[in-house]
Order: C-alpha cells, then structure tokens, then sequence
C-alpha cells in the first residue's frame, strides 16, 4: 500500500511539474503576456486537448502499473513498456503533450503558441535520438532493440507482433532511459 501511495505521489508530483509546466504554464505565459487576456475561439480544439491528457494519463499509467515507475529519467520504469499507446508509437508521452499544446494554438487561434509547439517538437526529437534512445539500448540492450524494430518512433501504427525480449519473454517497453524507460 506504502509503495502504491508513493507511485502515485511520484506520478503527480512529476505530471505537475514537468507536463504541467510545458503543457500549460508556457502556453498560457505566451498567451497572456503583455497583459493580454486570451479569448478561446475554436472551441472544437478542446477534442484535441482532451485527448492529449487522456493519452497522457493512459501512458502515465502504465508506466506505474506494467513499470513501477514514471515517466522522469530520475524515476523511470523497470523495464520496457510496450503495451498500450506503446505498442503503437514509441514516444506517445510527446506526442500527448504536442496535442495537449496545439490545442490551445488552435483554441485560441494562436500563431505564437503554434511556434511554441514546433520548438517543443523539435526539441522533444533532439533529446529523443541523443540522449532517450541510446540510454534505453544501453539499459534494456536486445529487449529495447527488438522494441525500436517492430514500434516506430513517431507515427503511430498498428503493432505487426509481440515485441519479444532477448529470452522470448513478451515485454512491455516504456519511456526514455536512465533509470530504465523505453520512450515518452
């Protein structure tokens, strides 16, 4: 129970902070600077902001049920998760908070937060191929690789296989990696 409570608390903790503070924080700083007070527009954006969090809470959870663990390198599963939005797309964790961020663009009709989401996507990339994916190969080695085989990195699929580790074990493959993820 103690161990459950504590996953939990990790989970919010790093939700608030991390995706809270790119998700929502930035873009409503960009959207209200200068004293400005945004008017949503769009409303049907929210369809998309909406399922950003849900794919969010979805891999969050995962990453606490399948992982014992969150989706901060500091905190990260045990072993990879590939179950879920997993199976689909390696990096479905980003991919939740680009919707969650080209949301509120299209909400409220703004060019600036849209530039936001770019930076946040290419730096998302960046960080992925330098330094999430090596990681991970180094952490999971053959399990992670068989993983990177059969799940793309960014647009989703549906899964061809199980995704088998190193002794034919199905495994589930999750974040990125220093302390044992497999892909946000």
């Amino acid at each position: 129970m103690a161990r459950t409570l504590s996953l939990v608390i990790r989970n919010l903790l790093f939700t608030v902070v991390i995706p809270g503070l790119g998700g929502f924080w930035v873009p409503w700083w960009i959207l209200t600077r200068n004293g400005r007070t945004p008017t949503p527009v769009m409303w049907e954006a929210v369809v998309v902001i909406a399922a950003g969090i849900a794919l969010y809470v979805w891999c969050v959870w995962n990453f606490a049920a399948v992982g014992s663990g969150t989706p901060g390198p500091w905190d990260a599963p045990r072993q990879v998760v590939a179950v879920g939005p997993h199976r689909w797309v390696r990096n479905p964790i980003y991919i939740a908070a680009l919707l969650v961020v080209l949301g509120q663009a299209w909400l409220f009709m703004s060019l600036p937060v849209l530039v936001y989401a770019g930076a946040m996507a290419l730096c998302f990339h960046l960080f992925v191929i330098g330094y999430e994916e090596p990681t991970l190969r180094r952490r999971f080695g053959s399990a992670y690789l068989e993983y990177r085989r059969a799940v793309p990195r960014w647009i989703p699929r549906p899964p061809r296989h199980p995704v088998q580790a190193a002794k034919g074990h199905t495994t589930a493959a999750g974040p990125d990696a220093a302390n044992g993820e497999a892909g946000r």
